[in-house]
């Protein structure tokens, strides 16, 4: 059942996004930090390699990221590398590598912006590492547009 908080996500995105709806404002954080843990590790090809990913400089933490598009499928697969001892952004970036990587371009492109906000974080995350969320978002989404356009 699709609720307000989910309207438009894609369904792995839903699914995180009422994971969070589900728990009271104090255990959201340790949501996040369950999530971080989660966060693959970065291909063999990307480690130690990050000339090749893109970074994201709004976040507040070195995060990096790389696509690898299969254009028959037209699906993208995320990869992203966060540090360690980044706990917040390793789980914002995992939670949009879960509920994003692998999903069809339409999917990933037609994403709503307020995904950070419908995860009900703001009073649990200051709102420059939800604005670095957005960034990420964001970022994902220009790659997969700049690629489709690429293709035409």
């Amino acid at each position: 059942m699709m609720t307000t908080t989910t309207a438009g996500l894609p369904e792995p995105l839903a699914e995180i996004v009422e994971e969070f709806q589900a728990v009271p404002d104090q255990q959201k954080l340790e949501l996040l930090l369950e999530l971080s843990r989660e966060l693959p590790d970065v291909p063999e090809q990307y480690q130690d390699r990050a000339d090749t990913m893109e970074q994201v400089v709004e976040c507040q933490t070195p995060l990096f990221l790389a696509f690898e598009f299969d254009d028959e499928a037209r699906t993208a697969e995320i990869i992203f590398a966060a540090p360690p001892e980044a706990p917040t952004t390793r789980g914002f970036a995992s939670i949009l590598h879960q509920g994003l990587s692998g999903l069809s371009y339409d999917e990933i492109l037609a994403t709503p912006e307020d995904v950070p906000t419908r995860l009900g974080l703001a009073k649990a995350i200051t709102p420059l590492r939800l604005r670095g969320m957005s960034a990420m978002l964001g970022r994902i989404k220009r790659n997969v547009t700049e690629h489709v356009a690429s293709l035409s």
